[in-house]
């Protein structure tokens, strides 16, 4: 399993935009290849926002990144202070430890 970090700067006042592209990119996740969840976050003091996503695999994750990347431009690509930060992680569940 797999996750994606994208970070976005919409600048301060502007959390009623990161609301707007997080309803956008909702539906739009569910239809995608290996997708398996996402949670929208966003920091109202500073307008920064982003999507911690889950993927089924790293070639999943990616192609999601490749697929959006012009939508985030038409819907956001404006407004965005600065480049979109994008990272794709392996997730690591660690080992449980039997009882001492």
């Amino acid at each position: 399993m797999y996750t994606r970090l994208i970070l976005v700067n919409f600048g301060p006042g502007m959390h009623s935009t990161g609301e707007m592209v997080a309803d956008t990119f909702a539906p739009i996740y569910r239809t995608m290849r290996g997708f398996k969840g996402a949670t929208f976050f966003a920091d109202r003091e500073t307008g920064e926002c982003g999507a911690l996503s889950l993927w089924e695999s790293k070639e999943d994750a990616e192609a999601a990144t490749v697929s959006l990347w012009p939508k985030l431009q038409q819907v956001a690509g404006g407004l965005l202070k600065g480049p979109p930060l994008v990272r794709t992680f392996e997730l690591y569940e660690p080992k449980e430890l039997p009882p001492e």
